[in-house]
């Protein structure tokens, strides 16, 4: 059985949280990558964005639904949701959009354990880490090659 280590990229393309979203997307796109780690300054891991955050900032805005009885408006939903969507919208760079909390492997992960993780958390970009320290990153494609072998 394949672990993390059999079969992760070790020539990890990463960025910063100051990188614009158009080089965010160009380095996807050249690289037919789906995610890539963001790093701080001091190279420590500090969260990932995806092809689908990049996706996600172009939707609709929801605008949300609220009830006016006399003089008062209540909301039927969070508003700082709102907030949020209008951030969204407006970004321009990866610290407006990339997930700070992040699904982590080591090296000793199996593939199932990695194919499990993947489907049942819906996340297909995945570092791995030796302690603080980012080693590698497993994509879709790294465990589809896998059956090819």
């Amino acid at each position: 059985m394949f672990n993390a280590s059999d079969i992760m990229t070790t020539g990890i393309i990463t960025v910063k949280k100051d990188t614009s979203l158009k080089v965010l997307a160009r380095i996807l796109y050249e690289n037919h990558i789906n995610g890539v780690p963001v790093l701080d300054d001091d190279g420590l891991l500090i969260g990932i964005i995806c092809e689908s955050d990049l996706i996600r900032k172009d939707r609709k805005l929801h605008i949300p639904t609220v009830v006016a009885i006399f003089d008062g408006v209540f909301y039927l939903e969070r508003p700082n949701n709102f907030e949020k969507e209008i951030q969204r919208i407006n970004a321009t760079i990866v610290e407006d959009l990339y997930t700070k909390e992040v699904v982590t492997i080591d090296e000793r992960t199996t593939i199932d354990e990695i194919a499990t993780l993947m489907t049942q958390k819906k996340i297909y970009t995945i570092p791995v880490m030796d302690g603080n320290h980012l080693v590698g990153i497993i994509g879709k494609a790294d465990l589809i090659r896998t059956i090819t072998h």
